[in-house]
């Protein structure tokens, strides 16, 4: 996936939003390179559970790095339908791939229109830009 055709949440989160099966959309959910970078060396990563309903802004899972553990947000409201298994065991993936091979976890959205709150590419950015200074 192209950071461009992604929707951003203020806390670095990342969302590519489909259709999923029986019409429902999903949103593949990750960590900007942005967060990865900061963070640096990564130690650790508490996937979320299947299943679990999660809420917008809401902490479901968490990533821990030499400098700190830091929360990883829900940017959509919905059921956890899939995570990355794979991901804990190759915490490389996250800073080498953030977009494809380090997506986190798939969201089942109950709300299409929270979609709404998260910024397009552009904003992003400049949110980004605004931090390091």
């Amino acid at each position: 996936m192209k950071p461009e055709e992604l929707m951003y949440a203020k806390t670095h989160e990342w969302a590519h939003v489909a259709p999923g099966a029986g019409g429902a959309k999903v949103a593949t959910v990750g960590i900007s390179a942005f967060a990865v970078e900061a963070l640096t060396d990564l130690v650790y990563l508490d996937l979320p559970a299947i299943g679990r309903q999660v809420t917008a802004g809401e902490s479901f899972g968490e990533v821990e790095s030499v400098k700190a553990v830091s929360d990883i947000y829900a940017p959509v409201s919905g059921e956890v339908i899939e995570v990355n298994a794979d991901l804990p065991e190759h915490l490389e993936w996250l800073s080498e791939d953030p977009y494809d091979k380090g997506w986190v976890a798939r969201i089942r959205l109950t709300s299409e229109a929270e979609l709404k709150q998260l910024s397009d590419f552009a904003t992003y950015q400049r949110q980004c830009e605004e931090e390091q200074h």
